[in-house]
């Protein structure tokens, strides 16, 4: 064998195996033989990676983790005893001032037996809150996490309990959104199903759930609903109960008429997934009908306005997301409201001079009468007074925040600021303004850009005008000009800038079409209230504010901010003001002129006559009253024909007088602050106050004062808005108000809960709540000092 080396190869050449990282032979061989081979080393971005032995690993670790947390959760959280729920705590409600004016009462409930609560009202509550209660277990964490996703990506607030966990959080814990409740929450959800029996649970349940109308457990709510025991619901009564436990209020269609159609929807869902789960026919369900709920019969502490402000309060905390209802309901809080005591008083005071005085059994169509009002300080927003109808014992329904009744012309200051705002023509190009003239012929059609739109709106009476400027049509609420006015400007513009002033966009019948302009649409007095607070701070538009702060246990909760925007420019509002200060001077409203201020503002009627208002403001105070027409027993809407003895009622009359008496005891003792106006071109800025504390015959002739003959206009043909009529305020009886005489003295409330002091809520006069003596309004046959 030769010792020269091979003949290399071309292209080939030896390699170091040192170098390359290639184990030589005999490392190879020795690797073998130790059952192993080294791995390349890992370079670059896959260091970055992590291997599968590490995932793998981690994954071990947050397993052994989990378990080991769950194990130490199951074995530390301990079954507690029943909460404080279960002995619930009255709310405390105080004026601005500090002063209590109402506890919120003690709490209704009254447990049964499973068996007592028929089979089809139970599966009403499984189909609407948890249909697999009885196949699943205690908690549902597919359901949990789907619920806080929903709610992270904001597609609002999202259940994802099961019941087992509702009786939890009702008995044994409570209702705050914490992580540490819902930990609990979880744990003893799952120990309580391993030592109760589902049927135990749901009887549970059925007793601590809150179902509105300060009922706890279904055998309070079917008392409180339909004043029968559980045992005598029906299927269709079951599922409106089931219904309620999703939003009792919102559900609760006497407090709240214009959610009807929300309610009859949940039912519907409930008793669809009746059917669905086989737990009642398809025919047995065709046949059921809608069971509309009885009237509530409220605590009898709530009486006069008590109860309506409460419940306006409660609405205000759980819609802006303060707190939610059943948190609310578990009681101990301290609530300190907007108003303000003198101005509540005041509020009260006008209604029953104005209107409650002149009620007369004897006549029918007083039986029907209703009365709302809000005032609002157009500076801050905030609610200073409210009136919700006579007696919230009587009359439940709280005419200061339902949406139900047409506004009517209280609506055309919205079109006037938006031509404003908009720089609108007409339609042969001219700039709308105070002084631009319009046709004001009677069922003149409205003319789009298109020609004729197929609507020709009449004005009250079938009355004529011609041509007439901007500003006297306002005075004169001419329905033609105002109805091509609106489809001059656009009814989209006129809908949206009624929504920047502060009209709600929810509100029912608003729609972009040129009738707009004639009030179909259903806004709250206090909505409307908020809105011409609004053109009264010269076009900012801020919330309203009803709460001023919220404690319990010493410590506040957060509430809203209330952040004021110029929505429309100045000058849009003020040239309305300029204009609706003519409505007050010399127009349709001059009954407001017995406030002795400069003020603004708009009267309005309903189809039908079925409401009356007036929405007005002075530079201080912006404040909607309005008279309303229903039936007490069947709720229908009716005309105010014959009315506190008048032929008809309308904006000019009754609430314009109502908010002249208050507007100057509201503000008596402070001076009469001028409008500082900055107007278009055409309009007029006058401001020396409007009127004065008693108007002139002259100002005032056209109609008689209520109880007086009956010698006003005949009452509009159905399917128009009337203009309005102005009407002589009402006089005083002598002697002012017989049946207020004064308030509760001294027994009061046992202390609060959080450190609050007992003691008498009211000071023995007039507290501005209606009640008159013992703290109830006086029957027909005590007095009723109306």
């Amino acid at each position: 064998m030769s010792d020269e080396q091979p003949e290399q190869q071309p292209g080939w050449a030896p390699r170091d195996p040192t170098a390359s990282g290639t184990p030589s032979p005999e490392e190879a061989a020795a690797q073998r033989a130790q059952g192993k081979r080294k791995r390349p080393r890992r370079t670059g971005w896959r260091r970055l990676v992590p291997t599968w032995r590490m995932v793998l690993g981690g994954v071990l670790i947050v397993l052994l983790l989990i378990i080991g947390g769950f194990f130490a959760g199951y074995n530390l959280v301990e079954i507690p005893a029943a909460n404080s729920a279960a002995i619930k705590q009255s709310n405390v409600y105080l004026y601005s001032d500090g002063s209590a004016f109402a506890r919120d009462g003690t709490v209704n409930r009254e447990n049964v037996r499973l068996s007592q609560i028929p089979l089809g009202v139970r599966r009403a509550v499984l189909a609407a809150e948890d249909r697999d209660f009885y196949s699943e277990s205690a908690v549902d964490p597919q359901a949990m996490l789907r619920a806080a996703w929903n709610t992270v990506t904001g597609k609002g607030k999202q259940g994802g309990s099961t019941i087992t966990q509702q009786y939890v959080k009702n008995y044994y814990l409570g209702q705050q959104q914490t992580i540490t409740r819902k930990v609990k929450e979880f744990f003893i959800s799952i120990k309580l199903d391993r030592e109760e029996s589902k049927d135990d649970i749901l009887q549970g349940y059925l007793n601590t759930s809150y179902f509105g109308r300060n009922a706890y457990g279904i055998q309070a709510a079917a008392q409180a609903y339909y004043g029968k025991n559980v045992q005598d619901l029906s299927i269709a009564q079951g599922a409106y109960l089931a219904s309620l436990l999703n939003a009792p209020s919102a559900y609760d269609i006497a407090a709240h008429p214009e959610n009807k159609a929300r309610a009859e929807a949940r039912w519907n869902y409930v008793l669809d997934g009746m059917v669905k789960e086989d737990w009642i026919s398809e025919t047995a369900r065709a046949g059921l009908k809608f069971p509309v709920p009885g009237k509530a019969k409220p605590s009898s502490g709530l009486a006069g306005q008590r109860g309506y402000v409460i419940q306006a309060v409660k609405d205000y905390l759980t819609s802006n997301k303060v707190i939610d209802e059943d948190t609310l309901a578990t009681g101990g809080y301290r609530i300190t409201t907007t108003l303000q005591h003198a101005k509540q008083d005041a509020l009260v005071h006008a209604v029953d001079d104005q209107v409650n005085s002149h009620l007369d059994k004897s006549r029918a169509a007083d039986r029907n009468v209703r009365v709302g009002g809000a005032s609002v300080d157009p500076a801050s927003g905030r609610v200073v007074a409210m009136y919700g109808g006579i007696d919230y014992t009587k009359q439940y329904v709280n005419n200061a925040t339902r949406r139900d009744y047409q506004v009517g012309s209280t609506f055309k200051p919205f079109v006037l600021a938006s031509a404003f705002e908009n720089d609108s023509t007409t339609q042969d190009g001219r700039p709308i303004a105070p002084d631009t003239t319009y046709d004001g012929t009677d069922h003149r059609m409205v003319q789009g850009p298109s020609g004729p739109t197929g609507y020709a709106p009449g004005n009250e009476d079938g009355k004529s005008y011609g041509n007439i400027p901007v500003s006297e049509a306002t005075d004169k609420s001419v329905n033609a000009v105002f109805a091509q006015m609106a489809e001059d400007v656009g009814p989209a513009r006129v809908l949206q800038t009624a929504i920047d002033l502060g009209i709600p966009k929810s509100t029912p019948d608003l729609t972009p079409t040129p009738s707009i302009a004639l009030g179909p649409a259903t806004p709250s007095v206090l909505d409307m209230t908020e809105a011409y607070a609004s053109l009264a701070g010269h076009g900012r538009h801020g919330t309203y504010t009803l709460v001023g702060k919220v404690t319990k246990s010493g410590q506040d909760l957060p509430l809203p901010e209330n952040n004021t925007v110029q929505t429309i420019s100045r000058q849009a509002a003020d040239t309305t003001t300029s204009i609706l200060r003519g409505v007050v001077d010399h127009g349709t409203a001059t009954a407001a002129r017995s406030a002795g201020r400069p003020a603004a503002g708009k009267t309005g009627t309903a189809e039908d006559d079925k409401a009356a208002w007036f929405a007005g403001y002075t530079p201080d105070l912006a404040t909607v009253v309005a008279v309303m027409g229903q039936d007490p027993t069947s709720a229908v809407h009716k005309p105010l024909y014959g009315a506190l003895g008048l032929p008809r009622i309308n904006g000019g009359g009754p609430p314009a007088q109502i908010w002249g008496q208050y507007t100057a005891d509201a503000l008596d003792g402070t001076p009469a602050t001028p409008f500082d106006l900055d107007v278009r071109p055409g309009s007029k800025q006058d401001q020396s106050p409007s009127g004065s504390a008693s108007p002139s015959p002259s100002d005032t002739s056209s109609s008689p004062s209520p109880g007086g003959p009956s010698t006003g206009p005949a009452p509009t043909p159905s399917g128009s808005t009337p203009a309005e009529t102005p009407s002589l305020p009402g006089e005083s009886p002598a002697g002012g108000n017989p049946g207020v005489i004064g308030g509760l003295t001294g027994g009061g409330p046992e202390p609060g809960a959080d450190g609050s002091d007992g003691g008498g809520i009211d000071d023995g006069r007039y507290d501005g709540w209606g009640n008159a003596g013992d703290g109830f309004r006086g029957n027909d046959e005590g007095g009723n000092g109306r």
